[in-house]
């Protein structure tokens, strides 16, 4: 079976987080994070670039050895290193890497000593008052562990709308081979352009609908066919999507695609507003008594009622169907108003890429501007700068500048907010940076009142521009630190300090219903994408995503503006 991007990319992750339990070299562990990164956002299928003998070296981060090794999962489907790996350290070992404040170190410390192996030993240990007496624990690690534990309930899995895409692309490939397809659309939280996804829902209208159930369940990755119909099959995968197929009549496609899209909140509201209408919806079409009156496309749908076409990434349930009634929908921001990225990273820390390298990817997106914003020195990890070594990279941007034609790079940082609100570097180097970017990356488990008076304290200082990854989540890894973040956002609004909508597909940072309470507090926002590499620029339409579903327009967006006017704002920020 061909393992999808994100499938060969979780394979070297593991063997990272495996080799980092282990001690291993830090460069290599993080050589193997950063091949998995760039995996994960190379846009072509990595198995069909070996099938076409393609050079693998070719792609950031890349080197002989990992292409070997790519090589050998895309024809084997096994990473023989991992396999080595995993019979030294059980493979559950890593499951507790995503337990706060656990880190390579401490599970290693509590496998070593208490024999800890899985998350029900940890659970036991923890109760047991057993992992405060271990060196570099504590009662009050111990007592983080187990409110990590108490939130992980067993609940329906869900994946990345990232992780799921690749899988959605093959299916629609494979689907789109039969003949006599007419539309095929992935609908459901997917097309609604939700963060998490619980499976996927295709319709389909074809002329021949028994060939393209046979293609569907012929696909390589079904673990377990659920159900099996001439209208409707559903199957899980090996990874534990669960996937359903309908096939939809023409007259009834827009309907259906309608239905299935939801949400539920959203459906539920436009049927109530159908009844006041003597109309009834459902996934056949529209029906005044047993007469159908449409049901070919969405539009019409909404049309019957009254309303607009409204886009997916609205039909939440949130006032959409009244504002689209009321005539006042607004005209979200859409990817190709962006004009520039305002954070991402180079080989000068933890990216993969030269600044030539970014620039000429921002320009080939028919980007004016990208900001290099590369980690201050606490974060030594990532190798983050010092002054001597930022002022350097300053100078070599003026330089590249002086030089490039059709784009323009601003001279940036990432500097770390400090626990007592201090930034990570002094004022005398960042009053010469065309922007800061602040971030939160340690001491995550500082109280509400104390984490947000950090931020606030940080938010105080003449050089702070744009809090990045404003509460430091990341999905189904780890929850957001707890800080009070309309007083956060209030306090922006009054020192002229901008947020950041973080495309990172694990962290998308601002979450929608926040994106919307920056609007409604007037808060200015940058959608920036944190790339490590020139192809993660092509993030930003997650940003763009999230951004729409918080019904946030161009006006809100500050890298929608000209540099001129960019310049301008942050200035007087």
């Amino acid at each position: 079976m061909a393992l999808s991007n994100s499938e060969i990319a979780d394979l070297f992750d593991q063997l990272a987080e495996i080799l980092d339990i282990e001690g291993e070299n830090p460069f290599r562990v993080r050589a193997y994070h950063n091949a998995a990164r760039t995996i994960r956002t190379q846009p072509r299928s990595l198995a069909e670039m070996v099938a076409f003998k393609e050079d693998l070296t070719q792609l950031p981060g890349i080197g002989q050895a990992i292409a070997e090794k790519i090589k050998t999962i895309v024809q084997t489907g096994h990473l023989p290193q991992l396999e080595q790996a995993l019979k030294r350290v059980p493979k559950s070992l890593v499951e507790l890497l995503k337990v706060e404040g656990l880190g390579p170190k401490r599970v290693k410390t509590l496998f070593s000593l208490l024999k800890i192996k899985n998350l029900e030993d940890l659970d036991r240990a923890a109760r047991g008052g057993k992992i405060r007496e271990l060196p570099g624990f504590g009662p009050k690690t111990e007592e983080l562990i187990l409110k990590h534990l108490q939130r992980r309930l067993p609940q329906e899995k869900r994946f990345l709308r990232f992780e799921a895409e690749s899988i959605a692309e093959a299916l629609l490939t494979r689907l789109r081979g039969c003949d006599g397809i007419d539309q095929i659309v992935v609908a459901g939280s997917f097309r609604r352009w939700k963060e998490t996804i619980g499976d996927l829902d295709i319709l389909v209208t074809v002329r021949n609908g028994e060939e393209v159930m046979r293609r569907f369940l012929a696909y390589e990755g079904i673990e377990e066919i659920l159900s099996h119909g001439p209208t409707r099959s559903s199957v899980r995968l090996q990874n534990g999507l669960q996937v359903d197929l309908r096939v939809v009549a023409a007259e009834s496609f827009g309907a259906a695609l309608q239905y299935f899209t939801g949400s539920k909140a959203h459906n539920i509201e436009l049927r109530t507003l159908a009844l006041r209408h003597g109309l009834k919806i459902n996934e056949y079409g529209v029906f005044r008594g047993e007469q159908r009156i449409a049901g070919a496309s969405e539009e019409e749908v909404y049309a019957c009622l009254g309303l607009p076409w409204i886009v997916p990434e609205l039909r939440e349930g949130r006032g959409e169907i009244q504002a689209g009634l009321e005539n006042r929908l607004p005209k979200l921001v859409e990817l190709a108003d962006i004009k520039g990225d305002l954070h991402c990273h180079t080989r000068e820390t933890d990216g993969q890429d030269t600044l030539e390298e970014m620039a000429k990817m921002a320009k080939a997106m028919g980007y004016e501007y990208l900001a290099i914003t590369d980690h201050s020195k606490r974060l030594t990890v990532a190798k983050g700068l010092d002054e001597k070594r930022l002022r350097q990279q300053m100078e070599q941007i003026e330089a590249l500048n002086a030089k490039l034609k059709g784009i323009t790079l601003l001279k940036g940082i990432e500097v770390d907010i400090l626990e007592d609100g201090s930034l990570d570097l002094p004022d005398r180097v960042l009053k010469d940076l065309d922007l800061t970017v602040c971030s939160v990356h340690h001491k995550f488990h500082l109280s509400e009142k104390k984490q947000t008076e950090r931020i606030l304290r940080a938010m105080d200082n003449p050089y702070f521009r744009i809090l990045a990854h404003p509460t430091g989540r990341l999905i189904n890894q780890r929850e957001p630190y707890e800080i009070d973040l309309e007083r956060i956002m209030q306090a922006a609004k009054e020192r002229g300090r901008i947020l950041e909508i973080n495309s990172q597909p694990e962290r998308l940072d601002l979450n929608d219903e926040q994106c919307m309470l920056a609007r409604d507090l007037g808060v200015k926002l940058v959608i920036s994408t944190d790339a490590h590499s020139a192809i993660g620029l092509g993030l930003m339409r997650y940003g763009v995503a999230q951004a729409r579903r918080g019904w946030l327009t161009a006006e809100n967006i500050l890298n929608t503006r000209p540099l001129s006017e960019l310049k301008a704002w942050l200035k007087q920020a």
